[in-house]
């Protein structure tokens, strides 16, 4: 059964190599059963729309949040095999690394005039960045890098360093000690942490980006849908280790890439926990998945749930249908109480409070997504700390994606009041305002037949 889903799979890939770019897809609240696999775009059109939109928000967020944060120059390195998360974000796609040394400079002159955009590195970069550096002339790069900052004579020069984020903290402690050799003592007291810059540069979407995402949501929907059913699950046969292991070849087969491995698991009437590995899926079992993706630098995370029917059972137990929708539930609730300026730490408190007052039992980890899955931003609670945490006490802001991941437990009727675990996690759009699903949620616990 895998074997032969693998190869309809490839089949169906081949079909679907598209003339263009994707067909639009728009955001919606509701999440199609089944829905088709969008068509994937070759490589060469995926670099060309990447490139497309990296100037955009070059041309747009550099400048707008250096404005804001009150920063003239700002200033990043990455070491080949060393990528500062930041600059890897930064290049073009095909450049795809960084080369040797590259050090990248935005500079603010201010008066409304445009944002310089420099490299001091050996090597262009796809015309984003004018190349700032003549190795001829002036054999020290950081001395280069000196001389560009004396000559702009900046107030305040961010550089990524930080004790809170690793999207914060791309500088080495040797990187700093060369260039601080190289500065005049007076720009070496103007140093500041990039640490806000970074990540308001990661979290923030723009509206090109989210005409893109649904249909990559969309792409990781279809093929958790496929996952669940019965051209890959043969109950009493396909073990979860075999579905993981679809999933990562049906995605080589699309020319996609996982950003972790995908997880499946089972929980099932009268085990005390949740099933994995080795364990074959059997008629009855509640099944559950976590899955991401990483399309055209953005990336995706769900978790959905699906019920393998006994013979002669034509729907879900209601019990389990219940568990779902509490989960439901307190989405509604968490999503209800974003706010801009809200800690990450209020709202999990405050949505967590709402939802203990309404009777269910929560537990709530929701985390930011765009350009990194765990993305850069606050977090709304741990799985493992329901209690307000450091790294959530940054601000929510606009313009913002979020997987929206919690659980709730309730005792099943059906199974004996087992207490069991309803995980959900589905992409959402936070425009300032009200928060919108990027391709609909779960709402049905999805259904593998007893064939």
């Amino acid at each position: 059964m895998i074997a032969a889903a693998l190869l309809s799979g490839t089949a169906a890939s081949a079909q679907s190599a598209p003339e263009g770019a994707n067909p639009v897809i728009t955001m919606s609240e509701t999440e199609q059963t089944s829905p088709a696999l969008p068509p994937v775009m070759t490589l060469r059109q995926r670099a060309d729309v990447i490139d497309r939109i990296l100037a955009e928000r070059l041309d747009t967020v550099i400048p707008q949040i250096m404005r804001e944060e009150g920063v003239d120059l700002w200033l990043m390195m990455s070491r080949e095999y060393f990528e500062e998360p930041v600059v890897a974000s930064m290049l073009d796609a095909r450049s795809m690394a960084a080369r040797r040394r590259t050090i990248l400079i935005f500079h603010d002159p201010g008066n409304g005039q445009p944002i310089e955009r420099l490299t001091v590195s050996r090597y262009g970069l796809g015309g984003l960045f004018e190349p700032s550096w003549d190795p001829e002339t002036q054999p020290g790069q950081w001395q280069a890098v000196a001389d560009i900052i004396a000559a702009r004579d900046p107030a305040k020069i961010a550089i990524n360093y930080s004790d809170k984020t690793a999207f914060g903290d791309g500088m080495t402690y040797s990187q700093f000690n060369a260039m601080s050799a190289k500065l005049d003592p007076k720009y070496r007291e103007r140093v500041i942490s990039g640490e806000t810059l970074s990540v308001r540069w990661l979290e923030t979407r723009i509206p090109s980006e989210m005409e893109l995402y649904p249909s990559i949501v969309r792409t990781a929907h279809a093929i958790i849908a496929e996952a669940f059913s019965n051209r890959v699950i043969t109950p009493g046969e396909t073990t979860a280790a075999d579905v993981q292991w679809w999933y990562r070849e049906r995605l080589a087969t699309l020319g996609l890439t996982p950003w972790f491995h995908p997880s499946i698991g089972i929980q099932r009437q009268g085990a005390a926990e949740m099933l994995r590995g080795d364990t074959v899926i059997q008629h009855g079992d509640l099944l559950w998945t976590d899955f991401g993706i990483t399309y055209l630098r953005l990336n995706t995370d769900t978790q959905h749930l699906a019920y393998v029917l006994k013979p002669g059972e034509t729907e879900v137990p209601a019990g389990l249908a219940a568990g779902l929708a509490n989960s439901n539930r307190v989405q509604d609730i968490l999503t209800a109480n974003f706010e801009v300026g809200r800690t990450g730490n209020a709202a999990m408190l405050k949505s967590r409070a709402e939802a203990i007052a309404e009777g269910l039992d929560p537990s709530i980890y929701t985390h930011p997504i765009g350009l990194h899955g765990h993305g850069a931003g606050p977090a709304i609670g741990f799985w493992d700390n329901q209690e307000a945490d450091p790294r959530g006490a940054g601000p929510i802001r606009a313009n913002t994606a979020w997987s929206i991941e919690l659980t709730t437990y309730a005792e099943v009727p059906e199974w004996g009041g087992q207490r069991v675990d309803f995980r959900t996690e589905e992409d959402a759009f936070f425009d300032g305002e009200t928060v919108r699903y990027i391709d609909g949620r779960q709402t049905e616990i999805a259904v593998i037949g007893a064939d």
